[in-house]
């Protein structure tokens, strides 16, 4: 049963989600749904899956963080000793279900590690594949020093100062991206106060026209067993359109994977791209990075 997000579902949500996550060895949910159920929105809400008294499995219901406009994004997690399709078709077809009873629009689905099964869960509902994102990890130290273009300086980001050039280039950079384009200071901010965010590991490259890009990382601590050693993750990196093809971004990259390794003894980089983007693709492969998990999302139009 839908409902919105009380104070003691986050511990459902967590207690659910971790057991999932050391059952399947990665996470299952997003730091949007974190931050959602931190400070839920109006429309945010929880569905739970009951065998009786018994929980099988949760799912987290959300506007889109960019775009509210894009309709209900879902996050799932499933008990280990539940049924899978079935659970993930319960949950999923009564998050439909509320979507029409509250006027219909579109419905996203993202699955961490999906697999067959969650294809043919989605297909079974009408929802089909829009978007899969590879997660690459490298081995650290890389084998290669960042070679940086002629004419480029490099140093650490600095809040306030830095702001609004920086949204400028994210959003040219990202500009059909629909989560990391079009953001604002407030998304920024928000990001700035999180726990995690070191201005020393987010490098911003200036020529003599402005911000030319930037390769922003982020530490994630060891959570054994799923990760018994700490991961570092180049959160974003993005080369303004005016500047790219001109080995900026590999120098980027193998910056950011030294600071992380030099900084806080690292020996596991990791990063999200989108399959489409084959010469992104293409880099990170040349680079080192390998194949580790596929996410994918599933959409209808409701």
């Amino acid at each position: 049963m839908r409902r919105p997000v009380a104070p003691g579902d986050v511990d459902t949500l967590r207690r659910i989600a971790s057991a999932a996550e050391r059952a399947a060895g990665h996470v299952l949910l997003g730091d949007s749904v974190w931050r959602d159920v931190a400070a839920p929105s109006p429309d945010s809400a929880i569905i739970l899956a009951h065998d009786g008294e018994v929980p099988l499995g949760i799912l987290h219901l959300g506007a889109d963080e960019g775009d509210a406009s894009r309709g209900d994004r879902l996050a799932v997690a499933i008990l280990p000793d539940a049924p899978f399709e079935e659970t993930l078709h319960d949950l999923v077809a009564a998050a439909l279900d509320d979507r029409r009873r509250r006027g219909g629009g579109p419905v996203e689905l993202w699955f961490f590690g999906a697999d067959r099964r969650t294809d043919d869960v989605a297909a079974g509902l009408g929802l089909e594949p829009a978007r899969e994102l590879w997660q690459l990890r490298i081995g650290l130290p890389v084998r290669e020093a960042a070679q940086w273009p002629a004419g480029f300086t490099v140093r650490p980001f600095e809040p306030g100062r830095d702001d609004d050039a920086w949204l400028t280039v994210n959003n040219r950079a990202f500009v059909a991206d629909p989560d990391q384009g079009g953001w604002d200071r407030a998304a920024l901010g928000e990001r700035e106060h999180e726990p995690w965010f070191d201005p020393e590991g987010f490098l911003l490259a200036f020529d003599d026209q402005g911000l030319a890009g930037f390769c922003w990382t982020k530490v994630h601590l060891a959570s054994p067993p799923i990760e018994p050693l700490a991961l570092g993750e180049i959160y974003v990196i993005g080369v303004d359109p005016d500047r790219q093809r001109t080995g900026l971004g590999r120098a980027l990259v193998v910056a950011g994977l030294t600071n992380l390794h030099e900084r806080h003894h690292i020996f596991r980089g990791m990063l999200h791209v989108d399959r489409a983007n084959r010469a992104a693709v293409a880099l990170y492969r040349s680079i080192g990075f390998a194949l580790a998990r596929v996410d994918r999302a599933y959409r209808c139009e409701g």
